[in-house]
């Protein structure tokens, strides 16, 4: 396992690596840099003007040497005015240049300034990531055990009648888009006209105090889509289950079909269903943008739009940063998970 473990820490090392110079270098293109350099400079600044700027503020030189200072693995870029005043990357404003770290990248916990939120990109990410986490927290505590008991139910007897209700029921929450049922609760659950004000029809105040009235139509907006793929799975895992030949055996010998279920079937129906699960993680991180949008819950993936429609490159990158992270991270749970709930995967 140690072996295994290893193996994978190092492939995810290279896997973030690759991902977020892919990333460095699709933010990094030149006609993105020519935008920053008119809006902070004068939309009417010439050609000639534009490279000045971006040489003075250290995008002018190669893309591996600016990647590897964004890193953090080499010096940070320095540029010398006319006037002798020496700025750089790793130079904070009114600080002595000789006393300046030599590497401020992400390495150092240095991820750079947002244009747009006038603040620096880890503060920024940290605050839109804690309030998406405290979403996806209570969207996984409302949908994993939700599905898993759909899921449960639907398989231990396929073809019945709770069967069918249940596929119809998980069929119709998948094929329902997040923007359809949003907009379908906010219709019925806070209109007057239909006069069940049970809820608030935004969320921005759940942001500072989460309550189950301004906090209950996003978390189900997201649950619900997400419950019926992982009920599906569970129940595909759980019918086929069911026709082993060991549970045969189990029932031929007269343990009762609920020990069937929890003892035999249970550990074994839950191993795809825990691969999907860990998997939906990335997508709540990042797939959310609809529903905050809808609901005005400024989390992360309310930043991200924010910096891609704004063109903030140090923000995309450091939102890039944490979703390569966490889409890995969750990779690797789910197959040490998976490892463990079939033994044989370790044997292989």
């Amino acid at each position: 396992m140690l072996k295994f473990l290893a193996r994978r820490t190092l492939t995810l090392l290279v896997t973030a690596l690759c991902l977020t110079f892919l990333v460095f270098w699709l933010t990094n293109l030149a006609p993105n840099l020519e935008k920053i350099a008119k809006s902070e400079a004068g939309a009417r600044i010439s050609d000639e003007e534009v490279v000045s700027w971006l040489d003075k503020n250290g995008f002018g030189g190669p893309i591996l040497l600016r990647y590897g200072e964004w890193l953090g693995v080499l010096p940070g870029w320095t540029y010398t005015d006319e006037d002798g005043t020496v700025r750089g990357r790793c130079i904070a404003s009114g600080t002595d240049p000789a006393l300046a770290p030599q590497y401020c990248g992400v390495l150092q916990g240095d991820w750079g300034y947002s244009r747009v939120f006038r603040a620096e990109v880890i503060d920024v990410v940290a605050r839109g990531l804690g309030l998406t986490a405290k979403l996806m927290f209570w969207v996984l505590v409302v949908m994993v055990p939700g599905s898993l008991i759909l899921g449960v139910l639907a398989g231990m007897k396929e073809g019945s009648r709770t069967d069918r209700i249940l596929s119809t029921g998980a069929i119709v929450t998948t094929a329902t888009p997040e923007y359809v049922s949003g907009v379908v609760f906010i219709a019925v659950f806070t209109s007057s006209a239909v006069g069940l004000k049970w809820f608030n029809g935004s969320a921005t105040s759940a942001m500072e105090d989460a309550t189950w009235v301004n906090f209950t139509l996003p978390v189900l907006t997201i649950a619900l889509y997400a419950m019926g793929y992982v009920a599906r799975m569970t129940r595909a895992s759980m019918a086929e289950v069911m026709t082993a030949q060991y549970i045969r055996t189990a029932r031929l010998k007269g343990v009762s079909f609920t020990q069937v279920v929890l003892r035999h079937a249970l550990r074994n129906a839950l191993i795809a269903p825990f691969t999907v699960i860990m998997l939906q993680i990335p997508w709540l991180l990042n797939g959310v943008v609809i529903v905050e949008a809808l609901f005005n819950y400024k989390g992360f993936g309310w930043t991200l739009v924010e910096a891609a429609g704004n063109n903030d490159i140090e923000l995309l990158l450091g939102v890039s940063v944490v979703s390569v992270i966490v889409v890995l991270l969750t990779q690797l749970i789910s197959d040490v998970g998976y490892a463990y709930l079939n033994p044989r995967i370790r044997l292989a």
